[in-house]
């Protein structure tokens, strides 16, 4: 493998290089930094999560940056204040020799008024979300027909974070003399659309495969009732003792109720959602890298930036709309070529897509057990026991605390001396999983199904009077792609309304979704339903279709009978 060195970068850079330990590139930098450096065509680069993308397209552009030049040179976008403040810093390191180069970050949730300041003063690099650079640009402080250098950061992500408009038009602002560089950890239809969009004929260069998941990162799967899904959660924690990580969850309430949920059974976590204030996020972020918490939970765009190379476990509360984003979730551990663990906690009805996830990223998840009580208190013990064994003992013969101890305790034997030692120690945790129950689902049941026990029903006003069917009622529901997964139960027709069957943790998406539309020229209205959707009328199988279900006789099931006479006698 060659050295940054022999890349071809200036002895300012390699000045900074060395002073941050830096020797060998990753596989994407050493074939990134050339090409840059040396080309100045279009370039789509694919690589995992932590391998340095940063500094693959950084470094190069650092070198070749005119400086004390007034005029902006490069602007980097990216989806998320994190990853803004993020690159901004490193490239802010990479930068500690060149003199008069300077690097801004622009992003929203900070004074745009010091942001504006930062650029009149002259800056040869912007970085910065979509939303502040347009906006900065409808003010004319942000100038970009003279730049040489677009960075596309995880474009995919700004698209899928309603950025397009932002995105068309900055780049409006560019001369078509620049060179558009995009990093992503994932390829997929967005990114080509974005490569025929905004680039010319582009050259890719991908590390590790498309979507590939990081070599040193390990994958497990829990399967388990989805009214079980958090007391697997607590169970999985108690059994990593000292777990140091990022919990994931798919929206912004089900992040803030989990890690509420977490805190008031003692765990040491905090919440990064996108209601949180950027002063509160900068204050968790802050004591999750000193480790005071130890369990960060986030949705994914929060978590877009976190750049921590010792985070030893990604655990999925609940996996992603999306499978690609499952690969830029795992990516946050196993960072700098430390090895991680990416743990899903799924139902039954999910492990088709851990097989999807499986294909798309190269690597098999191992099903593992969500382990008993005595299988918690056993590690926890254990662990406590590998702690004291490594513990030094420090010279304190002539300390009468210790001499005190050893006479007091001098007439207990060494068995029953370790028992109350346990038991002081650990009596809570025994008691808390003394007959607790077998969490772990069956895989071959409830697949492609709603679970009973752990349903809701919604109510539309909207029903076969209005022209409603089912096959109406579906296309609705799947016309929000992020709700096409989702499982539907029971459904029941009648002239004034229709009522469905939904797992809970989907209520909120599914009523917020709905509430609103129109069906025809009526507007929807959702709610709760105490009525049950008796009738068994659709059924997804296992490829993810639908169909309506058959009696017996063959004929179309209960509750969706031609006749009406029927189906008023049958209700």
């Amino acid at each position: 493998m060659a050295t940054f060195k022999e890349l071809g970068l200036n002895h300012e850079i390699m000045e900074s290089l060395n002073d941050l330990g830096f020797v060998e590139p990753s596989p994407i930098q050493e074939k990134v930094i050339p090409f840059i450096l040396e080309s100045k065509d279009d370039l789509i680069a694919l690589a995992q999560t932590g391998t340095g993308k940063a500094a693959a397209f950084g470094l190069p552009i650092i070198n070749q940056i005119k400086p004390n030049k007034r005029e902006l040179q490069s602007i980097i976008l990216c989806p998320t204040r994190e990853l803004c403040l993020q690159i901004t810093q490193d490239l802010t390191k990479f930068a500690k020799y060149s003199k008069g180069i300077t690097i801004t970050a622009v992003y929203g949730g900070e004074s745009i008024n010091l942001q504006i300041r930062s650029i009149d003063r002259g800056t040869s690099i912007v970085v910065g979300t979509p939303g502040r650079v347009h906006d900065l640009i409808r003010r004319k402080v942000l100038k970009l027909q003279n730049i040489e250098w677009l960075v596309l950061d995880e474009a995919d992500e700004m698209l899928d974070m309603g950025f397009k408009e932002d995105l068309d038009a900055i780049l409006e602002q560019t001369p078509k003399t620049r060179q558009t560089l995009l990093f992503s950890a994932t390829t997929s239809k967005k990114v080509l659309s974005i490569a025929q969009q905004y680039m010319n004929n582009a050259k890719e260069i991908s590390v590790g495969g498309r979507n590939a998941g990081a070599d040193n990162v390990s994958h497990e799967y829990y399967i388990v009732s989805a009214k079980d899904r958090f007391e697997a959660l607590k169970r999985i924690l108690d059994h990593l003792p000292g777990v140091y990580g990022l919990l994931f969850c798919r929206t912004k309430n089900e992040t803030q109720e989990v890690a509420d949920k977490l805190k008031r059974a003692g765990y040491d976590t905090e919440a990064l959602h996108g209601d949180i204030s950027q002063v509160m996020r900068t204050r968790i972020m802050d004591r999750f890298k000193k480790k005071d918490s130890g369990l960060l939970v986030a949705t994914d765009v929060a978590a877009r930036g976190i750049d921590i190379d010792n985070l030893s476990y990604v655990i999925n509360y609940s996996l992603p709309d999306q499978n690609e984003s499952y690969t830029h979730r795992s990516g946050r551990t196993g960072r700098n070529k430390k090895s991680g663990i990416s743990i899903a906690i799924t139902s039954s009805r999910e492990t088709r897509k851990i097989r999807e996830i499986e294909n798309m990223i190269g690597k098999k998840f191992e099903h593992k057990k969500i382990p008993n009580g005595e299988d918690v208190c056993l590690k926890q013990i254990n662990c406590f026991l590998e702690e004291i064994e490594k513990t030094e003992i420090k010279e304190a013969d002539d300390k009468k605390y210790f001499s005190e101890a050893i006479k007091r305790l001098e007439n207990i034997s060494k068995e029953d001396l370790i028992k109350y030692f346990i038991n002081n120690k650990f009596s809570c945790l025994i008691d808390s999983y003394n007959n607790t129950k077998d969490l772990n689902a069956d895989p071959s049941k409830s697949y492609g199904r709603v679970e009973e026990d752990n349903s809701v029903n919604l109510q539309i006003n909207i029903g076969r009077r209005q022209g409603m069917d089912v096959k109406g009622l579906l296309s609705l529901i799947n016309s929000d792609r992020k709700l096409r997964n989702i499982n539907i139960g029971k459904i029941e027709l009648t002239p004034d309304y229709s009522v469905f069957s939904i797992d809970k943790e989907y209520e909120e998406e599914v009523s917020q979704y709905l509430s609103g539309k129109s069906f025809g020229d009526t507007k929807i209205v959702v709610c709760v339903s105490s009525k049950k959707a008796v009738y068994s009328g659709y059924s997804r199988d296992k490829r993810g279709g639908s169909g309506r279900s058959r009696d017996r006789r063959g004929g179309v099931g209960r509750g969706f009978n031609r006749d009406k006479k029927d189906f008023r006698k049958r209700r």
